[in-house]
């Protein structure tokens, strides 16, 4: 495989032809910004350690300053996926460690970022793969100031923090949502219960538009809990992305018990279902309510 040496200035590849996204774009004031089809980067959160940060080499674009992981985007590929592929390539992290929150977008019209915020769920330790990095380290939230910033790094910053205080769950209350729609579930409320958790997961993957879950950024991942009660209990759950609370008696009882644990666990939480009561409950409980049309139209 032929390797084509970077132009000078340009970000250096470890393997591989050259991208067609690997190249500058200039804005109309003049300055670059790395990534024909724009840039995205991993902004990974431990909770013990902090946040990974590179710190890139001294011929690098900003050379000697820290940021997180990332690079230009491909042709077509998502900012998720970008942001994922770069973190492997240039701090070895794992798809498996990390739970997605929050995509983050900067964008300029001819030229955007996208950070990718997420969770570290399994801990690793990161491995310089790439010749861009000087070093990678873990570096705790209230000490990321501290450090010679990229400058589009440190411009967001200040709004990525604040971001990172905020961790959505969404409650679902699948007889509910099962009931309003008129599709034969009577006959088979397992079969049901399963094909709406399967729906559910998949939107657990595309995420939800910040707009729709009244919370500020781009695009959101919440946590996703699906309560089933009844004769629902049996049904098989095959979507990962979602937490299936099979409840014991009484669902209302489990989803108001499942609002006050996530709330008490500090998550902004939404509770989907159209009963009245259970509205009440969940509401005193902390917790903001949508009707079941709102799953509906987000799972299309």
């Amino acid at each position: 495989m032929t390797i084509e040496p970077p132009a000078p200035g340009e970000p250096r590849r470890p393997f591989g032809p050259r991208d067609p996204g690997d190249a500058w774009v200039v804005a109309p004031t003049g300055e670059r910004y790395w990534g024909r089809f724009g840039a995205a980067g991993l902004l990974a959160l431990d909770a013990e350690r902090g946040v990974l940060l590179q710190h890139r080499v001294s011929w690098s674009h900003f050379g000697d300053t820290w940021a997180l992981p990332g690079g230009a985007r491909h042709e077509g590929e998502s900012a998720t996926d970008g942001a994922m592929r770069e973190a492997a390539e240039e701090a070895g992290v794992p798809d498996a460690s990390i739970r997605a929150r929050l995509v983050s977008v900067l964008e300029l019209g001819y030229w955007s970022y996208a950070t990718l915020i997420a969770d570290v769920v399994a801990p690793f330790e990161p491995t310089i793969s790439d010749p861009e990095s000087r070093e990678l380290a873990w570096v705790p939230v209230e000490e990321v100031d501290h450090k010679p910033l990229h400058p589009g790094f440190a411009s967001s910053w200040q709004v990525l923090r604040r971001s990172l205080e905020i961790r959505p769950a969404v409650i679902v209350d699948v007889a509910n949502v099962m009931g309003s729609v008129p599709d034969g579930w009577w006959h088979d409320r397992a079969g049901a219960a399963a094909r709406l958790i399967r729906r559910i997961g998949a939107l657990a993957v595309a995420g939800v538009p910040a707009g729709v879950i009244e919370l500020p950024e781009h695009t959101w991942f919440p946590e996703w809990v699906a309560v089933v009660e009844g004769q629902a209990r049996t049904a098989g759950a095959d979507a990962s992305a979602v937490e299936v609370v099979r409840a014991a008696a009484s669902g209302d009882d489990e989803i108001v018990a499942q609002t006050e644990r996530l709330v008490a666990a500090g998550r902004t939480v939404t509770v989907v279902t159209s009963d009245r009561e259970l509205s009440r409950r969940v509401t005193g409980a902390g917790a903001a309510v949508h009707g079941t049309r709102w799953l509906l139209d987000q799972l299309g």
